[in-house]
């Protein structure tokens, strides 16, 4: 899991490298920044969600952001295997869920909900 962490955070520190504080619509001034939160799900299952508020990802880059080898970064920045990895990790290994969601413009947030029955027999 700790792998996981390291893939999208570091995916959404690249994303906003790049990033200078900009005037959003309502003039306020908007930072790079990254949100980690924790929150229970059904009982069963507690979510970590990790966002950014970087420029976001197209509807046709998120459907593949988990294929293996897939990646938007220039050639020799990026082998596109650390959100298939991450997304194998979860799914396969621990049984949960990896999601997306972006808008663009606004940033993109991770979830990554896993078992929690699942979690403490891995202990």
């Amino acid at each position: 899991i700790n792998q996981v962490f390291m893939h999208i955070i570091g995916n959404a520190i690249d994303a906003l490298a790049d990033y200078r504080s900009v005037k959003s619509s309502d003039q306020l001034e908007r930072f790079p920044t990254i949100w980690i939160r924790t929150q229970m799900g059904d009982r069963k299952t507690v979510k970590i969600k990790i966002a950014d508020n970087g420029s976001g990802i197209s509807e046709e880059v998120r459907q593949q952001i988990f294929d293996p080898f897939f990646t938007t970064k220039p050639v020799g920045s990026g082998s596109g295997l650390g959100l298939s990895v991450s997304y194998s990790i979860v799914v396969e290994e621990h049984q949960g869920k990896l999601e997306c969601n972006s808008v663009l413009g606004m940033g993109t947030e991770l979830t990554i909900e896993l078992p929690i029955e699942g979690v403490r027999e891995k202990r």
